[in-house]
């Protein structure tokens, strides 16, 4: 049996019929909500202040919200990539329930060992489906995926081993953060010319982006060498320069995709914004390594983590669910809302880390419009995700089961 027979021959509930389903709709109502929560404990209005910590607020950015959207991509992706049968009914059921119970642990008592392990299984798990599927359809292109996921769940552990080792559980959230980042730069990366060559050519435009190169090859390199660098040794000259450098090369791999030439789709240069946050975002982080008395680190963290990862997850996950719902990959007034409340959030947490003076100003309104785009998000996009296709289930093209690679 084919993945669209298993899919087609699947009569339980629309929202368990494919990965993307659940997990996407999970992992945008979370930060909906969390975040504004976050930023009112922050700036110390009881009875938040004080039970949600900076610990908690980046656990669940990093652990929560992006293993969610991961999940939801992969468990879609993957099927096509190997040609095996899909997660889906009560296998994915089982797995988007130890999602949400990662969540609640957290937030019941997130300094408890049987939380952290509770918080653990999910990548455990996750991590293990992805290798089986891959390896069993011996897919070995995207074996950086795999290995990639894992790195995010051995963070995870890292993390919850901070009453123990701090050293160890603040290099692992840099860890995840670089997974984070690498996934962009591989995926992303991909996807970004690929979608915009298909866009192009439909219109006749014959300024294509520029084929993947081994320019490309050298970006991602160099991106992941800077990265693991500054996991290692974050406060290293080399590690700064190396980010620099990185930053500009995404920079200028961005540039080579005729992004310039999609103005007229959303579906297309949101993209191209997401990735240009990845540029930018590792670019002040290279700075914040190297003039950490002008430039403050959570501006780089912020604009990789609110920027580039927030712009380009809503980005995919719209396209995405346009596509596999039988629906026009057109964006409309509400999908446009949602891609602009989500950059005005990322630049406006990036005001906040460089104006201290208003910072609780400038966190309230950054937070509002992040609210608004994943909470845009859930108004839009939950009815297709919970319906069942508008027209009979077809095979994803190959396109939209992007492979890994430059």
């Amino acid at each position: 049996m084919t993945s669209t027979a298993a899919r087609r021959a699947y009569t339980g509930p629309a929202l368990f019929s494919f990965g993307f389903r659940p997990f996407f709709l999970l992992a945008c109502a979370w930060p909906a909500v969390i975040v504004p929560l976050w930023v009112l404990a922050y700036l110390g209005y009881p009875p938040l202040a004080g039970a949600l910590t900076r610990d908690w607020h980046v656990h669940e950015m990093l652990f929560g919200y992006l293993s969610g959207v991961m999940a939801g991509f992969l468990l879609t992706a993957v099927p096509n990539w190997t040609g095996r049968l899909p997660v889906l009914g009560t296998p994915l059921f089982l797995l988007a329930a130890l999602w949400v119970a990662g969540r609640v642990a957290m937030i019941a008592a997130p300094q408890a060992a049987w939380a952290a392990v509770v918080d653990s299984a999910f990548l455990i798990v996750f991590a293990s489906v992805i290798w089986r599927e891959v390896l069993a359809g011996r897919n070995w292109k995207n074996l950086p995926v795999c290995g990639l996921v894992t790195l995010l769940a051995l963070a995870n552990i890292g993390v919850h081993l901070r009453p123990l080792q701090p050293d160890l559980a603040s290099a692992a959230e840099r860890l995840a953060l670089g997974v984070a980042a690498m996934m962009i730069a591989l995926i992303g990366g991909r996807v970004t010319p690929s979608f915009t060559r298909n866009w192009l050519a439909a219109r006749k435009v014959t300024a294509l982006p520029a084929a993947a190169s081994r320019f490309d090859l050298a970006v991602l390199g160099l991106t992941g060498i800077a990265l693991a660098a500054w996991v290692v040794a974050p406060a290293s000259p080399l590690a700064g320069i190396g980010l620099g450098f990185a930053g500009a090369g995404n920079l200028v791999r961005l540039s080579r995709w005729r992004g310039e030439k999609t103005l007229a789709e959303p579906l297309v240069w949101i993209l191209h914004n997401g990735y240009g946050w990845l540029g930018l975002a590792l670019a002040i982080m290279g700075s914040a390594v190297l003039w950490p008395a002008r430039v403050p680190s959570s501006a780089g963290m912020h604009a990789l983590t609110v920027g580039a990862v927030g712009v380009m997850t809503l980005a995919m996950m719209t396209r995405a669910i346009l596509g596999h719902t039988g629906r026009a990959r057109e964006a409309g007034m509400g999908t446009l809302a949602i891609y602009l409340c989500a950059n005005l959030a990322a630049w406006l947490r990036l005001a906040a880390a460089i104006v201290p003076a208003h910072q609780a100003l400038l966190l309230g309104l950054s937070a509002t419009a992040w609210s608004s785009a994943f909470g845009g998000f859930v108004i839009v996009y939950g009815p297709m995700l919970v319906s069942p296709r508008v027209d009979q289930p077809v095979a994803m093209t190959a396109h939209d089961a992007p492979q890994s690679g430059a």
